[in-house]
């Protein structure tokens, strides 16, 4: 009897634990892309995600995304199109620790009732970023500037089309718009705890500070308000009138060179020794 008072006693702490848990690893893991009740941010509004979707999909569908959706099942396809095909990276959640990510959703996020976002992006009115800000992110984003913990500069694998920045890599996303699609909470989200592999991969044991994300949050603010007065930079004629250059410039260095060393045939030098020698 002593034993069923003791473990009756114990199920809202343990209940507790549990939500707790899923609390941890929600802000660790899917709060850089997701929001309960706040509107969408990189991935959907997670505010009553458990009446939309069943406990058992959710499961695979958390675990591998694309497994799912390579699968053919209709859901993950139709998830996958409304989200610009944005590719959610695969999880090592066991399937008590998605359920308690689940359990606290519920709790925090109530019903899937339309919140004041109504599916939409939240309109935000972000703080301006001083001038300081903005030149110091554009630094760390091209890498004039090395970061504290010394991670490779953002221009390795993105693009944002600004006229005081040379064309950046193609590996990844623009970047031009980022804040348009996810706010400022979203890029200081994700540059804070990066879901994405190869981003979490490239700065392992290098993340940035909160100076360093806040100056790259107002570069990419000010890049997004910037954006149509920008022009497209064309390397083309540039790097084709450079290969010309280059080109021609060693010619005439191959030409001075041989010059001095070809002054005749090598066949009338033996023709003329054998001449003397006769």
């Amino acid at each position: 009897m002593a034993f069923f008072l003791v473990f009756i006693l114990s199920l809202p702490s343990t209940a507790l634990a549990f939500v707790g848990q899923g609390k941890v690893l929600f802000e660790q893991k899917c709060a850089a892309c997701h929001t309960i009740g706040g509107g969408r941010r990189v991935g959907p509004d997670l505010a009553g995600v458990h009446d939309r979707h069943k406990e058992d999909w959710m499961l695979k569908f958390i675990k591998s995304s694309q497994a799912v959706i390579q699968s053919g099942d209709p859901e993950a396809v139709a998830l996958f199109e409304q989200n610009n095909k944005i590719i959610m990276p695969d999880h090592l959640f066991s399937d008590d620790e998605i359920k308690g990510i689940i359990a606290y959703i519920k709790e925090a996020g109530g019903s899937s009732a339309p919140h004041s976002g109504g599916g939409q992006v939240v309109v935000e009115t972000p703080s301006e970023p001083t001038p300081d800000e903005i030149l110091l992110g554009r630094n760390l984003f091209q890498g004039r500037v090395r970061f504290t913990q010394g991670g490779p500069s953002c221009i390795s694998c993105h693009h944002v089309r600004n006229d005081a920045v040379i064309g950046g890599g193609v590996l990844a996303k623009d970047l031009t718009l980022v804040f348009s699609r996810i706010g400022k909470p979203g890029v200081q989200a994700i540059l804070g705890s990066p879901p994405f592999p190869v981003m979490q991969a490239a700065y392992q044991g290098k993340s940035f500070t909160p100076e360093e994300i806040r100056a790259l949050t107002g570069f990419l603010q000010d890049a997004d308000r910037e954006h149509a007065f920008q022009q497209p930079k064309d390397y083309g004629w540039g790097l084709f009138n450079a290969g010309i250059s280059g080109v021609v410039l060693l010619s005439v260095l191959c030409a001075l060179m041989g010059w001095r060393r070809k002054k005749h045939s090598v066949n009338q030098a033996i023709y003329d020794r054998q001449i003397q020698s006769e």
